[in-house]
């Protein structure tokens, strides 16, 4: 599998192509029209794993305040859905197969998850003394970067 995807970024590196979306995301990127209420194209999702959890955060790139209130709003409302172990918003773009999910609606009693805004956007944060949880998110939080491709990135 290594040798495939490597073989396919030499040859759109050689090809100056682009390499077209899969049926997958190409699905995620419609879903994600119809769940998040602001536009992929002029944000950044970033999802950084921490040893008890992880910080995910959507910031604006031009800070447009519009668009910052949709961000806010959203993510308000996703943290105190998730706090309750309700994950169907990520589930209705990515799919109910997504690696982890299945593992943080069961654990949601178990983890807490506070909302932040930020000057740029809005961040979630996610603790837990179950190194498990902590494992689901972290898969989570990889499929969610694959899924979203250039509009998605893995903190430091």
């Amino acid at each position: 599998m290594k040798r495939e995807i490597l073989l396919a970024l030499a040859a759109t590196i050689l090809l100056g192509a682009t390499p077209a979306p899969s049926a997958h995301r190409a699905g995620v990127d419609q879903q994600s029209r119809h769940v998040m209420p602001f536009d992929l194209n002029r944000t950044m999702h970033i999802f950084t794993p921490t040893s008890d959890g992880g910080v995910q955060v959507i910031m604006v790139h031009d800070g447009e305040a519009g668009l910052v209130a949709n961000v806010r709003s959203h993510l308000r409302k996703e943290a105190a859905a998730f706090a309750r172990g309700d994950y169907s918003d990520p589930a209705e773009i990515h799919g109910h197969d997504m690696p982890g999910l299945a593992q943080l609606q069961a654990g949601a009693k178990r983890m807490t998850v506070t909302y932040a805004a930020r000057p740029d956007g809005a961040s979630i944060r996610y603790r837990t003394a179950d190194a498990r949880l902590v494992a689901a998110l972290h898969r989570w939080f990889a499929a969610q970067v694959s899924d979203h491709g250039a509009h998605a990135m893995m903190g430091h």
